[in-house]
């Protein structure tokens, strides 16, 4: 599968199957976010996998963009770990550097066959509070992951909606 296909195949889904994440296809999963760029090499970024009852149970209480998966991914950043932007104070790469090492996860995912999904909709603070995470640890994405129910597919707004001379500009 070339990268484009892969781009292509993953989408949004918003509905998973009881069926368990294998522990090679999550090991894989997270080594593909263990070797993504961070700025100067840093890796501020955590994930915290979210399996048990009780934390899904927790989970559930904040969003509802768990989607019925049985593992979940958060992706943070430690603040103390940041590149800070030394031309321009409070600039750092801490949602950049967590999102680079998801968007690394989301795509090895879907190579392994799984699926997921970018979730912003939580209370960031009630979330951190709720898991026990360190005041100098941020969330950035849940991810749910695992296998589509067998009628989950892509919403429409899944294609492009613009043509790239809309997003694209050249100086």
């Amino acid at each position: 599968m070339t990268f484009m296909e892969l781009a292509k195949s993953r989408f949004a889904t918003r509905k998973f199957s009881d069926k368990a994440v294998e522990a090679e296809k999550l090991s894989a999963v997270l080594e593909a976010a263990q070797i993504a760029p961070t700025a100067k090499n840093q890796q501020p970024w955590r994930i915290y996998v979210i399996q048990s009852e009780t934390a899904l149970a927790k989970l559930s209480e904040l969003t509802h963009c768990a989607y019925g998966a049985k593992t979940v991914l958060l992706f943070t950043y430690k603040t103390g770990e940041v590149w800070q932007n030394p031309l321009e104070e409070g600039i750092h790469s801490g949602i950049e550097d967590a999102s680079i090492a998801a968007t690394h996860a989301m795509l090895e995912a879907t190579e392994q066959g799984l699926n997921t999904c970018w979730c912003n909709y939580f209370s960031n603070s009630k979330l951190e509070a709720a898991l026990g995470l360190s005041t100098d640890e941020k969330a950035v994405v849940l991810m749910p992951l695992g296998y589509a129910a067998p009628d989950a597919k892509p919403a429409p707004m899944h294609e492009a909606t613009k043509s790239l001379d809309e997003l694209v500009k050249y100086l």
